[in-house]
């Protein structure tokens, strides 16, 4: 049996989606063997430096558990992606942030997604916005984050999540309309006086935070913004 580090077996798995619904649908790359990839050019594109070693690429985050394969995500290496918080205050001095539920099971999450070619993180961010909450946020000011690795539950170590964060904060007299769209079951406004407050109103609603996010989330809730 093959061993990782000579201590424990090596654990290789790919979601069965990926090579089938997943390259169908344009998200996921056909290529099986990572070793046939150029990483000279991927990693020369890349948000965040990573290495490659014996041709297969090794996350720049803490270990997944999965050593080989992609688990749940698309692409070998790095998948790039954005997310648009968008922050609000009403009148009434409450603070919110839109989140959406994930059609995919995996909680509530900010909206967001893969960076396209051509696109800037910013206009990533605003595009997945507009398709997951059909809420478009015109003449905004977007603050954008350093690129970060997220500990994204469909990542392995052969295949990682980076993010760039765009932040806006609104204030309104009335929470704008928003409505759940593409591959979000759900969209709306969360109570966000804190971090603690967006996993209460969430667990009232049956729901919890994407794993992901959590950190994300509570940096920029629990700091001054």
């Amino acid at each position: 049996m093959t061993c990782n580090d000579g201590r424990r077996p090596l654990v290789e798995y790919t979601d069965p989606a990926t090579f089938t619904a997943g390259v169908a649908e344009g998200w996921a790359e056909a290529e099986t063997d990572p070793t046939r990839i150029d990483w000279t050019a991927r990693q020369a594109a890349a948000l965040l430096p990573f290495e490659v070693r014996a041709g297969r690429p090794v996350t720049p985050g803490a270990s997944t558990g999965i050593d080989r394969g992609r688990n749940g995500l698309g692409l070998w290496g790095e998948n790039p992606m954005a997310d648009a918080l968008v922050t609000a205050q009403t009148d009434d001095g409450v603070r919110w942030v839109l989140l959406v539920e994930r059609g995919d099971g995996h909680g509530w999450a900010v909206p967001g997604g893969s960076i396209e070619t051509g696109e800037s993180p910013q206009q990533a961010a605003a595009r997945e916005l507009s398709e997951e909450t059909t809420f478009a946020v015109l003449f905004a000011r977007w603050e954008c984050s350093e690129p970060r690795w997220v500990p994204d539950p469909r990542a392995s170590d052969e295949a990682w999540a980076v993010t760039v964060v765009a932040h806006t904060h609104l204030h309104v007299g009335r929470l704008p309309q928003v409505k759940g769209a593409d591959d979000a079951r759900r969209a709306a406004w969360i109570r966000a006086e804190s971090y603690h407050a967006v996993v209460a109103d969430l667990a009232d609603r049956g729901g919890r935070v994407f794993a992901a996010h959590c950190d994300l989330l509570r940096q920029y809730l629990d700091s001054s913004i």
